[in-house]
């Protein structure tokens, strides 16, 4: 959105108590059109100075019983948030990840998250009654959950409410709760499109560290950089770069990363330099293992030589549940470890693309070089998951529960759907592949909003496909989104307008389940009239047996004209819609 109105109503309520301490703090509330949130603010006072926080006791209790979609937050195992989506009434639920979707059985959808996370764990939700949830903060090693001092604010608890599920998005309330800008010259902030060596590594092309398949090479960089300046992609990923790979590096918190000093097979001076001639941005990566003192003392060192390089985008990542001092994923250290990230990014020029994060509360309002972020189970599953790949409903449930928090790193694009290609062999029976169809891949460059988008398959996938001019003709700067339709898990229809561009592209995906859709064009300029782009799925298309079928077509349409859709089980369709001159 170009333009955002702040338009709320506030209350301030002073808590004290009557007797003893005499402490008090107070609580804030603020109702926006779509929703209301509340924080506490602890003033500075005598006989409240630093503290330690064991537990919050915000409730939230609901009057009936119903439908939630969840990923769980037991940190007894994976402490992070790549999982697939369940569904099952409140009253079911054990200890989920925020934002939380819920569909009362009265009617209206209420999604629960938090706002302004700055200095703070955070926020999970535990059931502690039948129909009562309770924040479940993160610890710090030693179990205590939260350290501060007065003054003191809390984030926000946020409660977006909506009529139906379309209503949903977008929302601004988590934006508008958090600080103004910060950054005074924000030029360096680009979204863009790129490619990179990673998807091949995923698949068993490529391998990280050194060696006969090393991925990262300065000749296989100058390929990649060579395809994103030939197809219009502003940027190139480069994973498996720098020293440390090798070994062990998730068991030892990668103690042995560097991320200034490149292997041998890598010239990163030259890549750079050659990307700049290119007009391609170089994106590194830097992967920490949660090894976060060894990512710490190297930050400034490090973002001075990208710097120096002309390098303004890096892609971090967290894997790992914990730190190598035992501190939680999510929990208060992590939190300011982040925001330190962002801050040093921001005083050198540099972008950040977070992956295995803690999820979005808006801090890319006072931070914009917080670009994007994964926080779900991306699109790297369909390579390596271990239990076959992305089901086709879990993008219908993504864009009403995790992108409600805020803009994902998915990384859609892939056109060689069963992996023949970018793994080298043909995969067997049950083992991961792309569940959707090539026209859903082009969809979800619509549907799941991030400023910064991959073409994600190996390049090689891409030789001779006509469907990969929507890849290059999509945008990734919005400033008009309307959600057409959506049922959670089923199905989502998405238009939006391109920033500084006078078209609209349209995204529709579907689950398992084929469907007929009608799309209303009444969001166009009336008395104009537009060419459509269709890339649809083809009449016997399937992701299982026939996932590549698609029409390419187009037609002339106005604001009176009404799509009619059929998306193949699994399917999708993308559009694009411009004036015809």
């Amino acid at each position: 959105m170009r333009q955002v109105r702040d338009h709320y109503q506030e209350l301030r309520v002073r808590v004290a108590e009557t007797a003893g301490l005499r402490r008090t703090f107070t609580v804030l509330f603020r109702a926006f059109d779509d929703g209301v949130a509340f924080r506490y603010d602890l003033p500075a006072q005598p006989n409240l100075g630093a503290f330690a926080i064991s537990e919050e006791l915000t409730e939230f209790a609901f009057a009936d019983n119903p439908k939630t979609w969840w990923i769980p937050a037991n940190r007894r195992a994976m402490d992070r948030f790549e999982f697939l989506y369940a569904s099952s009434p409140l009253s079911m639920i054990d200890s989920v990840r925020s934002p939380l979707t819920m569909e009362m059985q009265s009617g209206p959808v209420v999604v629960l998250h938090e706002a302004h996370l700055e200095d703070y764990a955070a926020m999970d939700l535990a059931r502690v009654g039948e129909r009562t949830l309770r924040p479940a903060l993160a610890p710090w090693a030693d179990g205590v959950k939260v350290r501060g001092r007065t003054p003191f604010v809390t984030p926000w608890r946020t409660i977006q409410i909506a009529d139906s599920p379309a209503e949903l998005v977008p929302s601004v309330m988590g934006l508008n709760l958090n600080p103004p800008n910060r950054i005074a010259d924000t030029r360096f902030i680009e979204p863009l499109k790129y490619d990179g060596i990673w998807w091949g590594m995923h698949a068993g092309k490529y391998t990280w560290p050194s060696g006969p398949k090393h991925g990262a090479t300065t000749e296989n960089a100058k390929r990649y950089i060579d395809f994103a300046a030939a197809n219009g992609l502003r940027g190139t990923l480069v994973e498996g770069w720098n020293v440390g790979w090798s070994g062990d590096w998730i068991g030892t918190y990668g103690r042995e990363f560097s991320f200034t000093r490149a292997y041998p097979d890598y010239d990163l001076r030259a890549v750079a330099d050659y990307a700049r001639s290119r007009g391609v941005q170089l994106i590194l990566h830097n992967e920490t293992a949660m090894g976060i003192g060894n990512y710490e003392r190297q930050l400034d060192s490090a973002f001075e030589l990208y710097k120096s390089l002309g390098v303004s985008s890096i892609k971090t990542g967290y894997v790992n549940d914990k730190t190598a001092e035992g501190h939680a994923h999510t929990g208060q250290f992590m939190v300011r470890h982040h925001r330190k990230v962002i801050e040093t990014a921001a005083k050198y020029g540099i972008t950040v693309n977070a992956h295995e994060p803690i999820m979005d509360t808006g801090e890319r309002r006072t931070w914009p070089n917080m670009l994007s972020r994964e926080g779900a189970r991306g699109g790297e599953y369909n390579a390596g998951g271990p239990d076959g790949g992305n089901p086709p409903e879990h993008e219908t449930i993504l864009f009403f529960t995790r992108l409600l928090a805020g803009p994902m790193d998915y990384t859609p694009g892939v056109f060689d759907i069963r992996l023949a290609t970018s793994s080298g062999r043909a995969r067997m029976p049950g083992e991961p592949r792309v569940r959707t169809t090539l026209a859903k891949q082009l969809a979800l460059y619509v549907v799941l909003y991030s400023p910064v988008q991959m073409a994600a398959d190996i390049i090689e996938s891409y030789e001779g496909q006509p469907a990969f001019q929507f890849v290059r003709d999509v945008a990734v700067d919005w400033d008009t989104t309307r959600v057409i339709d959506g049922k959670i898990g089923d199905y989502v229809v998405v238009a939006r307008k391109a920033a500084a561009r006078d078209e609209w592209f349209v995204g529709a995906i579907t689950d398992e389940n084929a469907r007929d859709l009608s799309v209303p064009l009444d969001f166009l300029d009336a008395g104009t009239r537009y060419r459509a782009e269709f890339y649809a799925d083809g009449p016997t298309a399937h992701w299982l047996d026939n996932p590549t079928e698609m029409i390419i077509r187009s037609e002339a349409v106005t604001a009176t004209s009404t799509l009619r859709l059929q998306l193949a089980p699994g399917g999708g369709q993308a559009i694009r819609l411009r004036k015809i001159p």
